[in-house]
């Protein structure tokens, strides 16, 4: 049986994955009392009890109990965007490259990917490594979620008595400075950050990422769906739909609690639109660290997760 310890398990992120947790048979459950959650003497003890730790933490919480327990032997595996960009630490997304794979099955630091960036990074990644555009084509994401993803304080107001604005979808990080963007700038290998156009709406969980491309490559739309096909294979996580089954519409909560991640390839062989259709909470955050930690302990990645 393996111990984990949830640092910052009251938040969505934490409580998802104890929920996630609590039901299997292989997976100990360290709890830390409310008294003494925030006091870095007892979380560190709980760290070091552990097999693996996941911190669901802001990001100047994380960096300062990694920074205590940096000789700890557990496995850490963080939520916040402090160590994605970090080259000590493996990027939790195994299905990038064989080489992000291996880096996760033998780091003893994982950073969890965001969730805008799963959809983001999963979409681009292959475009670029297949020259399908270059590493300086100036991409416009546009990234529809709900809004657990804002955390305790956005699910208040969304499920509170609120003002009308609420009840439509808004656009936010409108300064072009979302975290998420300096993690898909450095694994897509891009030479400046895209423009990014984040929108929240009003249900609970679910995201659509969408990318579109003037296409130069020479390619037909069949065969860049078949790149796609290619470059994920028969990943569990990351699944490539079939030009035949795309819908008419995409839904943006279509995969909520689910824990896997599907791409379209829409549009024509000039203009090209891909989409990645997944829960934020899912692939997205919470989903996405069972996963790394299931790689991390040698099991199977998909033990406790709703694929």
């Amino acid at each position: 049986m393996y111990k984990v310890f949830i640092d910052g398990r009251e938040g969505t992120t934490g409580l998802r994955i104890a929920e996630r947790l609590a039901q299997r048979k292989d997976i100990e459950l360290l709890s830390i009392s409310e008294e003494l959650r925030k006091d870095v003497k007892e979380r560190l003890r709980l760290i070091n009890a552990s097999d693996v730790t996941f911190l669901c933490l802001p990001d100047a919480a994380s960096k300062e109990i990694v920074e205590a327990a940096q000789d700890s032997e557990a496995k850490i595996i963080d939520a916040s965007t402090a160590f994605r960009c970090d080259d000590n630490w493996a990027y939790g997304f195994p299905e990038i490259s064989a080489a992000y794979l291996k880096r996760i099955q033998t780091y003893k630091r994982i950073a969890n990917p965001g969730c805008h960036a799963s959809g983001s990074i999963a979409i681009i990644a292959p475009l670029v490594a297949n020259d399908i555009v270059g590493n300086a084509y100036p991409f416009t994401i546009t990234s529809l979620t709900g809004y657990s993803g804002g955390g305790k304080k956005m699910i208040a107001e969304y499920e509170n008595p609120h003002d009308k604005e609420v009840d439509a979808p808004r656009l936010y990080a409108l300064g072009q400075k979302h975290k998420h963007l300096a993690e898909i700038k450095k694994h897509c290998r891009l030479e400046a950050d895209p423009i990014f156009l984040p929108i929240v709406a009003p249900y609970y969980a679910g995201m659509l990422v969408t990318v579109g491309i003037i296409n130069h490559s020479g390619k037909t739309l069949e065969e860049i769906h078949d790149v796609y096909a290619d470059y994920y294979g028969a990943q569990d996580f990351v699944k490539v739909a079939s030009l035949s089954e795309t819908p008419n519409m995409l839904g943006s909560n279509t995969l909520a609690d689910k824990d896997y991640m599907k791409i379209f390839i829409c549009g024509n062989d000039e203009r090209v639109t891909i989409s990645s259709q997944f829960d934020n909470l899912g692939k997205g955050a919470s989903g996405a660290a069972i996963q790394c930690m299931n790689i991390a302990l040698g099991l199977d990645p998909k033990e406790g997760l709703d694929l």
